[in-house]
C-alpha cells in the first residue's frame, strides 16, 4: 500500500478541539498533519464566542474567581446527575481534572492567552458559581496571524452568511480562538496544515486498527499514514439532512448555525463502517431559531422584550430561559410549537428586541419575505399567523399584567440571574402594547448536533463491546458528549472538544 504522506498524527477538522489537539500533539513532538473538509480554517468554532467552560482554570484566578474543580464537580452532578455506567462517570471525571490542566498547558505558549468574561451558568442549581465560570480567548490583532492565515480563516457568520462588513483589524470570539491555536500550531514547526480534504475512509490495518485516512481533493485521492492515530474532530452531521432523518434527530439541516457544506458526518460514517458505536444521535445543541428571510434560521437569545406564542396562540415558556432548554421547550411539543412566533411590539421602531447572531437582513426584508408579518391589532396579527384572536389577544393581555406587577405568575420570567443577564438594570418583562405588533416565525435550530462515537476517558473510539479501535481517537461534536442531553453553562461544546481533543494527543504521545 503506497501512501501519499507519513506522520505520526492525523487530525480531521479544524475547529477549537481539533486544532488544540493538533498543538498538543505537534509540540509534544509529533509529527501533525490537519485536514480540513472546506476551503477555510475554523469550523463552527468560528462563527462562535468561544466560551470554554473548564472549572477551576488559571485564566478564572487572574481574575479573582473563586472557581475550583470540586464546584465543577457538584454542579454537574446537580445538573447531570448521577450515572451508573462506569465508562460516563470516568469521562466525567477526566474532564474535570483536565479542566484546569489544559488551559495551563495551551497558556504556556505565548500566542494563547484567555480571560474571564462572566456570563451565567444555565441552571439554578446546588454548584453553580455567581456570575458563571466562563472565560475566552483574549482579542487578537490580525495583523499577528499574517496575510496567508488570515485569508484561511473562516469570517464571522455575519459576513459569510449576509455579507455584512465586518472589521479584522482586530480579532475576537471564535475568530482570536482558531487564530491564536494557528500561531501556536504553526510555531511548533511540526504540523502541516490543509485545506480542501474530505476525509471520507479510515483505512485499517491487519488487526483492525486505524493506520491512516483517505480524503477526496481537487487534485484527486489523498491517503495519509498516521503512525500514532487520527483525531476525528470534524464536527457533527447536522448539516446532513438524510442522516438527521435516519437519526431521529429533530430539527433540520437548514436551520443549524453551522457553516453551509460542513459538518455532514462523514467521519462518523467511516468511524462505524469499521465497527464504532455511536450514542445520542438524535441529540444537539439546541437554541431558538429565528426564520430568514432565505429560510434559513439564525440562533437569537438575550431577549429584551416580546413574548412566545404556540400554535394556539398560548403563551408556553420562559422566553429568557437558555438557548438550550428554550430549545427544549420547543421539541418538547413539536406540533403545537415549531414553528411558533415570538411576538413583539414597536417599541424598537420594528427592529428586533433580542441578539440576532446572524445580523445584516433588515426588518422590511423579513417582512416582504414572510417571516415576520406586522399588524394595526392583534386580532389581526392573530389572523396573519393563523392563531385563534382572542388566544393570542388574552395570552398578550395576561403577560402584559405580569409586566405591570413585574412577577411572571405563569413562567417566572426573570427570577433567574440567566433572565437579567442581558437586560441590566432594565426590566425582564416589558408589555407588548405599542402597536403596530409583529410576529416572527420561530423554529427549533440548533449550534451542532452532539450525538456521535462513543469514546473512552481519553477519547479512544469503542466498539458496541466496550473494546478500543486502536489508533482511532475523537473529540467535540464527532463524539458523543460527555454532557449527554444537557448544555450545563455557556462554553460547554468547545471546552469539552478541547479536554478531550488534548487527552487524545497526550494518549497518541509515546
Amino acid at each position: 500500500m503506497s501512501w501519499d504522506i507519513e506522520c505520526d498524527v492525523v487530525v480531521v477538522g479544524s475547529g477549537g478541539g481539533a486544532l488544540a489537539g493538533a498543538y498538543t500533539a505537534a509540540v509534544s513532538g509529533l509529527r501533525t498533519v490537519v485536514l480540513e473538509k472546506t476551503a477555510l480554517f475554523g469550523g463552527t468554532s468560528a462563527y462562535s464566542g468561544a466560551g470554554l467552560f473548564l472549572p477551576g482554570n488559571q485564566a478564572e484566578a487572574r481574575a479573582g474567581v473563586a472557581d475550583s474543580v470540586e464546584r465543577g464537580r457538584t454542579y454537574l452532578r446537580s445538573v447531570l446527575g448521577d450515572t451508573s455506567d462506569p465508562r460516563e462517570a470516568a469521562r466525567r471525571e477526566a474532564f474535570l481534572t483536565t479542566a484546569p490542566a489544559v488551559v495551563e498547558f495551551l497558556e504556556r505558549d505565548p500566542a494563547i492567552e484567555f480571560q474571564y468574561y462572566s456570563f451565567p451558568d444555565y441552571y439554578g442549581v446546588e454548584g453553580r458559581l455567581p456570575g458563571g465560570g466562563h472565560i475566552v480567548p483574549v482579542p487578537l490583532p490580525s495583523s499577528a496571524l499574517g496575510a496567508d492565515l488570515l485569508a484561511r480563516l473562516r469570517p464571522t457568520i455575519a459576513a459569510e452568511r449576509n455579507g455584512v462588513d465586518v472589521p479584522r483589524e482586530t480579532l475576537g470570539g471564535g475568530q482570536a480562538l482558531i487564530a491564536r491555536l494557528l500561531l501556536a500550531l504553526t510555531a511548533t514547526g511540526n504540523a502541516e496544515l490543509r485545506t480542501g480534504a474530505a476525509v471520507h475512509t479510515l483505512v485499517t490495518d491487519a488487526q483492525g486498527g486505524v493506520a491512516g485516512v483517505e480524503a477526496s481533493t481537487a487534485d484527486g485521492p489523498l491517503r495519509v499514514r498516521a503512525a500514532r492515530g487520527v483525531l476525528l474532530a470534524a464536527g457533527g452531521f447536522e448539516g446532513n439532512a438524510d442522516l438527521r432523518a435516519a437519526s431521529g434527530t429533530p430539527g433540520s439541516s437548514e436551520w443549524t448555525m453551522g457553516p453551509r457544506g460542513t459538518n455532514t458526518g462523514e467521519p462518523i460514517e467511516a468511524a462505524v463502517a469499521i465497527g464504532a458505536a455511536t450514542d445520542l444521535m438524535d441529540q444537539a445543541w439546541w437554541c431558538p431559531g429565528l426564520v430568514q428571510p432565505d429560510g434559513s434560521a439564525a440562533f437569537f437569545l438575550g431577549l429584551r422584550g416580546g413574548l412566545f406564542v404556540d400554535a394556539h396562540g398560548e403563551r408556553f415558556a420562559n422566553e429568557s430561559l437558555p438557548y438550550d432548554r428554550m430549545g427544549r421547550e420547543l421539541a418538547a411539543d413539536a406540533t403545537r410549537r415549531i414553528p411558533c412566533h415570538f411576538v413583539f411590539d414597536s417599541r424598537e421602531r420594528g427592529h428586533l428586541p433580542a441578539i440576532n447572531c446572524v445580523p445584516g437582513a433588515k426588518p422590511q426584508q423579513y417582512l416582504e419575505s414572510g417571516a415576520w408579518v406586522r399588524a394595526e391589532t392583534l386580532d389581526d396579527l392573530a389572523a396573519l399567523i393563523d392563531v385563534p384572536a382572542g388566544a393570542l389577544r388574552d395570552s398578550v393581555e395576561r403577560f402584559n399584567g405580569f409586566a405591570k406587577t413585574g412577577v411572571d405568575e405563569a413562567f417566572r420570567r426573570g427570577t433567574d440571574e440567566y433572565d437579567r443577564y442581558f437586560v441590566g438594570d432594565n426590566p425582564v418583562l416589558v408589555p407588548v402594547d405599542q402597536p403596530p405588533y409583529y410576529a416572527a416565525r420561530v423554529v427549533l435550530g440548533d449550534l451542532g448536533t452532539k450525538g456521535g462515537l462513543v469514546t473512552d476517558p481519553d477519547a479512544r473510539v469503542l466498539r458496541a463491546d466496550g473494546t478500543a479501535i486502536e489508533g482511532l481517537y475523537a473529540a467535540g461534536n464527532t463524539s458523543a458528549s460527555v454532557m449527554r442531553s444537557y448544555y450545563p453553562a455557556p462554553g460547554s461544546p468547545i471546552g469539552t472538544a478541547i479536554v478531550f481533543a488534548h487527552r487524545a494527543a497526550l494518549h497518541m504521545t509515546p
